[in-house]
């Protein structure tokens, strides 16, 4: 994978959207990049269990799960299940829990925060469809791109060297 620098992607490539600076970074990759795949659920984590259940083929999940602050929508287990299914990363608009284990997997995991209290799995939400949040609409096919500096959306690939 190429090195991803979001401040010299932002410099070669003016056109890219950038999310408002809400994330932190959890997972074992500091940077990654990919074709966006989406869910969105609030405080039911099943599509996400669906999702990264399959092959990832380098894409990026990202996940609107509203901003909610009362329960993780992503773990250990998931997580380990999206890197050994190939995944890039995962960009959660609410909550991930287990986070020292997430520090060592190969995956890359950015979050509002951490959160203790697993979700509900009540088989609620959507799929593969265009979604906003951090002042972005984030649609799938686009590319994603992050860092420790940001997250970066792209209408398609950037040459990256």
């Amino acid at each position: 994978m190429p090195q991803i620098i979001t401040p010299d992607i932002c410099d070669a490539h003016p056109e890219v959207r950038v999310l408002d600076p809400l994330f932190i970074n959890f997972g074992g990759r500091e940077a990654f990049y990919g074709p966006i795949r989406t869910v969105k659920c609030f405080e039911d984590n099943s599509l996400v269990k669906q999702a990264v259940a399959e092959p990832g083929e380098g894409a990026v999940l990202v996940v609107d799960a509203g901003g909610s602050q009362r329960c993780a929508m992503l773990g250990d287990m998931l997580a380990e299940q999206a890197a050994g299914n190939g995944w890039s990363g995962v960009i959660m608009y609410g909550c991930v829990r287990d986070v020292d284990v997430l520090a060592e997997t190969d995956l890359g995991v950015q979050a509002l925060g951490a959160h203790p209290r697993k979700s509900e799995k009540r088989g609620e939400g959507q799929r593969d469809i265009p979604v906003t949040f951090a002042g972005v609409t984030l649609a799938p096919g686009e590319w994603l791109y992050a860092d420790n500096n940001g997250i970066l959306v792209a209408d398609e690939r950037l040459p990256l060297e």
